[in-house]
This record gives C-alpha cells, sequence and structure tokens, in this order.
C-alpha cells in the first residue's frame, strides 16, 4: 500500500511541537490541538504533555499515527496503524537519527514588530524570524498568555519570545529540499492524555527508520 502522506505528516509533526514562554496561565499538563493541512488534506493533530513526555496524534490518509517523545528529544518513536491492512508499527529512531532530523531544521534569528492580533484566543505579537542559513522571512505568531513544561517545548522556535500559535513547520523532503508548511494552535487545554498514550502497545511490531522510510516512499 502507497502511504505516501506519511512522509509529510511526519515531519510536520516532528516540527510542529510549541515552545514555553513567560506568561499568565501556566500549564504542567495537558493537550494542544494543531490545525494543518498536508497534500491538500486538512489534518488536526493532538499533542498531549506532561513535565516530561509528548505525544502527537492525528491520521493521514488511511493511517493513525503517533509520535511519541521525551523532553530533551533523547528518544523519538514513531507509530503507524493502519487497521484496514493489518499494519501495527513502532518506529524506534536511534540517537543519531533523531540528530540527524534536528540538525536539518532551519535556525532563526529573531526580530520582534508591534504588530498585535487575536488567534484562537490567544493575544499574539508577530515575530519576524529570519534563517540564518537561507536569509528567508518568515511571519510568526507567539502569545504570552500562557506557559507550557519542557516537554510540549520547541528548539525549533528558541528565542521567538513566546508561544508560537500560528506559524512555519518544515520537514525534509524526499529531494533533499526542505517543503513548508503552515499550522495553527485552535485551542490550548487541562485535558490529560488518556491512560497508556506514551508507551509502545504490545500489538505494535517494533521497525527501524529505514523500514518506516520504505513505507513511506510506497512499501508495506
Amino acid at each position: 500500500m502507497k502511504l505516501k502522506i506519511l512522509s509529510a505528516a511526519l515531519g510536520i509533526a516532528l516540527s510542529a511541537t510549541v515552545m514555553s514562554a513567560s506568561a499568565q496561565k501556566s500549564y504542567t499538563s495537558g493537550t494542544v490541538t494543531i490545525s494543518t493541512s498536508m497534500r491538500g488534506m486538512d489534518i488536526q493533530m493532538k499533542e498531549y504533555f506532561t513535565p516530561d513526555s509528548m505525544a502527537t496524534t492525528f491520521s493521514a490518509g488511511p493511517a493513525n499515527i503517533k509520535l511519541l517523545t521525551d523532553a530533551n528529544y533523547k528518544s523519538f518513536v514513531v507509530l503507524v496503524d493502519v487497521s484496514a491492512f493489518n499494519i501495527k508499527k513502532a518506529a524506534v529512531y536511534t540517537p543519531d537519527e533523531i540528530d540527524q532530523v534536528m540538525s536539518s531544521f532551519p535556525t532563526f534569528t529573531y526580530a520582534p514588530t508591534t504588530e498585535t492580533k487575536q488567534i484562537s484566543g490567544f493575544n499574539c505579537k508577530k515575530v519576524v524570524a529570519t534563517d540564518n542559513k537561507t536569509k528567508k522571512s518568515y511571519d510568526i505568531w507567539v502569545t504570552n498568555d500562557i506557559t507550557l513544561p519542557a516537554s510540549a517545548s520547541s528548539r525549533y522556535y528558541a528565542g521567538a519570545g513566546g508561544v508560537p500559535i500560528q506559524y512555519t513547520s518544515f520537514q525534509k523532503g524526499q529531494d533533499g529540499n526542505l517543503v513548508e508548511s503552515s499550522l495553527t494552535v485552535t485551542s490550548i487545554t487541562d485535558e490529560k492524555a488518556p491512560k497508556g498514550t506514551f508507551a509502545i502497545p504490545g500489538d505494535f511490531d517494533k521497525i527501524s527508520k529505514d523500514d518506516l522510510d520504505a513505507m513511506s516512499r510506497g512499501g508495506q
């Protein structure tokens, strides 16, 4: 079966994690809901977080996907569940593979602006993020209405000056170039993760990142 949307989904999800900031409401655990699109499909992602773990869940075509990581990105697991094809796989990344993924993301220099607006009920301000490699600039809308724990933090937009609410994410395409996607946080709540969210279920077969890449290219 072909799961070509899987490759785009994984890159977006890995780079979509939000970051902590100084603000009014402090969350220690809860749920972040994010809207985006992949290959013309509207996607809603949910990120469940505790002080030391995070799980991102979403559907991409026929696949239900969950990404598990710890606060320091020392572990990373991708769970792929395609019930129609009796596929239940858990791809466990090695430390080197995690470093390679993280190093492929841009690094930014930030310039705050005076522009403000409300997004999803959050008071946001615009920050211009400039990629230090390509010098391309992006408008990032951040809020100081809330704080989040380290597990829900991302080095991706560290230094933006707030929790990103509307921003651009990136994933490495099969040609080696970065593919951009727009994401919007639609809500952040105290909703706790369902029991077992942060564990690998016993009926999932563990595979390697290379096996997962083969699936995303159209293998089984």
